[in-house]
Protein backbone atom coordinates (compact mmCIF):
# COMPACT_ATOMS: atom_id res chain seq x y z
CA UNK A 1 0.00 0.00 0.00
CA UNK A 2 1.49 3.05 -1.22
CA UNK A 3 -0.66 5.65 0.52
CA UNK A 4 -1.82 4.62 4.42
CA UNK A 5 -5.80 4.78 4.28
CA UNK A 6 -7.14 7.40 6.70
CA UNK A 7 -9.74 5.34 9.44
CA UNK A 8 -11.86 6.68 12.25
CA UNK A 9 -12.08 4.30 15.25
CA UNK A 10 -15.21 5.26 17.38
CA UNK A 11 -15.41 3.05 20.59
CA UNK A 12 -16.69 4.47 23.55
CA UNK A 13 -14.19 1.60 25.05
CA UNK A 14 -10.90 2.85 25.60
CA UNK A 15 -9.06 -0.77 25.93
CA UNK A 16 -10.61 -1.44 22.29
CA UNK A 17 -9.47 1.79 20.70
CA UNK A 18 -6.15 1.14 22.08
CA UNK A 19 -6.06 -2.54 20.98
CA UNK A 20 -7.53 -1.50 17.48
CA UNK A 21 -4.32 1.24 17.16
CA UNK A 22 -1.60 -1.10 18.09
CA UNK A 23 -3.06 -4.19 15.87
CA UNK A 24 -3.12 -1.63 12.77
CA UNK A 25 -1.14 1.51 13.04
CA UNK A 26 1.10 0.29 10.28
CA UNK A 27 -1.37 -0.79 8.01
CA UNK A 28 -3.60 2.58 8.11
CA UNK A 29 -3.60 6.16 9.42
CA UNK A 30 -5.60 6.00 12.86
CA UNK A 31 -7.64 8.70 14.36
CA UNK A 32 -9.60 7.61 17.68
CA UNK A 33 -12.75 8.99 18.92
CA UNK A 34 -13.94 7.75 22.59
CA UNK A 35 -17.69 8.76 21.70
CA UNK A 36 -19.51 9.41 18.42
CA UNK A 37 -19.66 13.32 19.19
CA UNK A 38 -15.82 13.14 19.31
CA UNK A 39 -15.88 11.47 15.82
CA UNK A 40 -18.52 13.80 14.74
CA UNK A 41 -15.37 16.67 16.09
CA UNK A 42 -12.70 14.79 13.99
CA UNK A 43 -15.20 14.41 10.88
CA UNK A 44 -15.69 18.62 11.12
CA UNK A 45 -11.99 19.10 10.40
CA UNK A 46 -11.12 16.44 7.74
CA UNK A 47 -12.26 13.75 5.55
CA UNK A 48 -11.40 9.95 5.86
CA UNK A 49 -10.77 7.01 4.19
CA UNK A 50 -13.34 4.73 6.20
CA UNK A 51 -15.69 5.24 9.43
CA UNK A 52 -15.81 2.21 11.72
CA UNK A 53 -17.94 2.31 14.76
CA UNK A 54 -19.18 0.50 17.97
CA UNK A 55 -23.26 -0.19 18.06
CA UNK A 56 -23.80 0.24 21.81
CA UNK A 57 -22.47 3.78 23.16
CA UNK A 58 -23.30 6.15 25.89
CA UNK A 59 -25.36 9.37 24.45
CA UNK A 60 -25.28 8.18 20.91
CA UNK A 61 -25.49 4.47 19.41
CA UNK A 62 -23.07 3.36 16.25
CA UNK A 63 -26.33 3.78 13.97
CA UNK A 64 -27.31 6.94 15.14
CA UNK A 65 -23.96 7.75 14.58
CA UNK A 66 -24.16 6.42 10.67
CA UNK A 67 -27.52 8.95 10.45
CA UNK A 68 -25.83 11.46 11.66
CA UNK A 69 -22.93 11.33 9.65
CA UNK A 70 -25.01 10.31 6.16
CA UNK A 71 -26.90 13.62 6.98
CA UNK A 72 -23.99 16.04 7.59
CA UNK A 73 -20.92 14.59 6.08
CA UNK A 74 -22.23 12.86 2.51
CA UNK A 75 -18.79 13.67 0.94
CA UNK A 76 -17.22 11.05 2.88
CA UNK A 77 -17.14 7.90 0.98
CA UNK A 78 -19.98 5.10 2.00
CA UNK A 79 -17.25 3.22 3.26
CA UNK A 80 -18.87 2.04 7.12
CA UNK A 81 -18.55 -0.64 8.99
CA UNK A 82 -19.67 -1.83 12.64
CA UNK A 83 -17.39 -3.50 14.74
CA UNK A 84 -20.06 -4.99 17.95
CA UNK A 85 -19.86 -7.20 20.64
CA UNK A 86 -23.97 -6.34 20.67
CA UNK A 87 -26.57 -5.69 18.03
CA UNK A 88 -30.16 -5.38 17.54
CA UNK A 89 -30.73 -6.89 14.54
CA UNK A 90 -33.53 -3.66 13.60
CA UNK A 91 -30.66 -1.37 13.89
CA UNK A 92 -28.10 -2.73 12.39
CA UNK A 93 -30.70 -3.71 9.12
CA UNK A 94 -31.44 0.24 8.99
CA UNK A 95 -27.74 1.34 8.79
CA UNK A 96 -27.54 -1.19 5.76
CA UNK A 97 -30.83 -0.06 3.97
CA UNK A 98 -29.92 4.21 5.43
CA UNK A 99 -27.11 5.02 6.68
CA UNK A 100 -24.46 3.39 3.70
CA UNK A 101 -23.08 0.38 6.21
CA UNK A 102 -20.99 -1.92 4.17
CA UNK A 103 -20.22 -4.56 6.76
CA UNK A 104 -20.80 -5.43 10.33
CA UNK A 105 -17.97 -7.71 12.03
CA UNK A 106 -18.83 -9.27 15.21
CA UNK A 107 -16.28 -8.82 18.12
CA UNK A 108 -13.87 -10.58 18.64
CA UNK A 109 -12.35 -9.84 14.91
CA UNK A 110 -9.37 -11.60 13.68
CA UNK A 111 -7.01 -8.97 12.17
CA UNK A 112 -6.49 -10.51 8.71
CA UNK A 113 -10.01 -10.67 8.17
CA UNK A 114 -10.41 -7.37 9.42
CA UNK A 115 -7.61 -5.80 7.51
CA UNK A 116 -8.83 -7.16 4.19
CA UNK A 117 -12.73 -6.01 4.97
CA UNK A 118 -11.15 -2.69 5.55
CA UNK A 119 -9.27 -2.72 2.58
CA UNK A 120 -12.19 -4.09 0.38
CA UNK A 121 -14.59 -1.29 1.83
CA UNK A 122 -12.10 1.79 1.19
CA UNK A 123 -11.53 0.33 -2.61
CA UNK A 124 -15.52 0.45 -3.07
CA UNK A 125 -14.85 4.71 -3.60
Amino acid sequence: MDTKYKILYVDDEESNLLIFKDTFRRDFEIQLAISAYKALEILEQGLVDIVITDQRMPGMTGVELLKEINERFSEIPPNRLMISGYSEDSDIKEAFLKYKLYKFVPKPWDYKELKQIIINAVKLK
